[in-house]
């Protein structure tokens, strides 16, 4: 079933838990994570980044996802992720998201203010929940490019978080606590102490970005701390890989059917998603 960010995140603050979210597209993808979920009990955020919206890849991503919330059993947000255009915000509620991330981390506090407010009154009029972000995640994007910043991220102000989640009315709130975009050079080191000073000051869940491949004691003790969402692609990704080369050396026969290809693929991001649920203490959430 589909939801918004709001009926799954207060309830995973409230019992120090985090709801996985992953990026993805095709069915390859979404059928894999929302079987694993469903097997968890876990409630699940599936995300879009504006890439994969374009062409008629926002009809295919809402409506295959439209199509199947209804037969599981679990809570399922369709959100869309890191999007910087306010065209493709308004384009992705028409088009049924539930949820969206506004990432203006790269302005100024005041021109993010009042630009992730612009899209909290847009995303109301359909019921959407707003995420935004306060602070700089820094890393590789999806091409492997840097984040601006000169790969830097800009740790988030606690003084400044009351003041933005009061001014814009978000629903969420993504923080710059240490974590990085894509695959680490070197392992972060998390800034517990300054996630602890946000969470007591902010009214709504806090998420974290980044959250691939950053070790397991430093994920649970952010989440013990205040994280309720935490993102998922970049280990997504690296599980597929891995899939993908399995399915290469497939020879059971020349002509191998489709199901067969995928299987490991669909392997790999199941045992993905499971691993992650688990970290993230969200298994058996749903009654």
């Amino acid at each position: 079933m589909l939801v918004t960010l709001n009926e799954i995140l207060p309830k995973a603050r409230e019992q120090h838990y985090a709801v996985p979210a992953f990026d993805c597209m095709e069915d390859v993808m979404i059928r894999s994570i929302l079987d694993t979920a469903e097997q968890a009990k876990s409630p699940v955020i599936l995300m879009a980044l504006e890439h994969d919206l374009q062409g008629r890849g926002i009809k295919y991503i809402s409506g295959l996802v439209h199509g199947v919330a209804d037969a599981y059993n679990i809570p399922i947000v369709l959100h869309l992720d890191h999007a910087e255009n306010m065209d493709i915000v308004a384009e992705a509620i028409e088009h049924g998201f539930t949820s969206v991330m506004y990432d203006g981390s790269q302005l100024a506090f005041e021109e993010n203010i009042r630009r992730s407010k612009e899209v909290v009154k847009i995303a109301h009029t359909k019921g959407a929940s707003v995420e935004a972000e306060l602070g700089l995640v820094a890393g590789k994007d999806i091409h492997g490019d840097d984040y601006p910043g000169d790969g830097e991220s800009l740790l988030t102000d606690p003084k400044e978080v009351l003041e933005f989640v009061e001014q814009t009315g978000v629903e969420a709130l993504a923080v710059s606590i240490g974590t990085a975009h894509g695959v680490y050079v070197s392992l972060p080191h998390l800034d517990i102490a300054r996630l602890e000073e946000i969470n007591k000051v902010s009214k709504v869940p806090l998420v974290l970005h980044g959250g691939s491949n950053t070790p397991v004691d430093q994920i649970q003790n952010a989440i013990r701390h205040g994280i309720s969402k935490i993102n998922v692609y970049a280990d997504s990704r690296v599980a597929m890989l891995e899939g993908l080369k399995k399915s290469a050396a497939i020879q059971e026969r020349r002509d191998p059917i489709p199901n067969i290809l995928f299987r490991p693929i669909r392997e790999a991001l199941s045992l993905l998603v499971s691993e992650r649920i688990d970290m993230f203490f969200s298994r058996n959430r749903v009654a």
